[in-house]
């Protein structure tokens, strides 16, 4: 492999591993992300970073600061907003295939997050309940098996992470989520399309919902 090959790769898994921080709340916005730091957290040259940074800078994850580096960029309410809007023809994508594709090992997998996540709602352990939200989430877009949506979906739920992250941590909205969720698991294992669609609109309608109420 080439030196300019080597470069790609690694900072292809660079970018991934700085999005799925961002995603899960470890990189909070306007934090400053130092190239020397993520060389050496995820054993990356520098070149492979700067590369990262440009890619994730391509996505609207982070912005660059003139003589200050990078940072993850914030987003506003009704830009995360817009997000989610953008989101609900791909999740549906991903719902209605998911129905479509699934076999029973899955199905008994999902049912296991469904109830898990449940339990984890009705205990208020709400940091285990946001894990099982995405493992259910990326469980659905394995089954789905849509490699372009997955991406897209990918970094669309990165750039809207902190608003989520924030909603999931509200009981009263975890509450409703994690019904949402089960109506979206009970209409996939059920192999019907139409009511998994329905169910994702609806899930998604009251995330647009509950990010307008938190920031009027």
């Amino acid at each position: 492999m080439s030196e300019q090959s080597t470069v790609r790769a690694n900072s292809e898994s660079v970018a991934h591993h700085v999005r799925q921080a961002i995603l899960n709340g470890e990189f909070v916005p306007r934090q400053r992300l130092i190239e020397a730091d993520l060389s050496t957290e995820f054993d990356a040259t520098r070149a492979s970073v700067r590369h990262a940074l440009m890619t994730l800078e391509g996505e609207g994850l982070i912005e660059r600061m003139p003589n200050r580096g990078a940072r993850v960029r914030a987003i506003s309410p009704n830009e995360a907003i817009e997000i989610v809007e953008v989101r609900v023809g791909l999740e549906v994508l991903v719902a209605r295939r998911a129905a479509e594709r699934i076999d029973a090992d899955r199905s008994t997998a999902l049912a296991d997050l469904r109830d898990g996540m449940r339990t984890a709602v009705e205990s208020g352990d709400l940091v285990r309940y946001a894990a099982l939200n995405q493992e259910m989430d990326a469980v659905l877009r394995e089954i789905s098996d849509h490699g372009v949506a997955n991406q897209l979906l990918e970094r669309l739920r990165a750039q809207a992470a902190r608003h989520q992250f924030r909603l999931a941590f509200d009981p009263q909205r975890a509450s409703a989520s994690v019904e949402e969720h089960a109506a979206i698991v009970d209409a996939v294992i059920a192999r019907d399309p139409d009511a998994a669609a329905t169910a994702t609109e609806t899930h998604l309608a009251a995330i647009i919902q509950a990010i307008s109420r938190t920031h009027t």
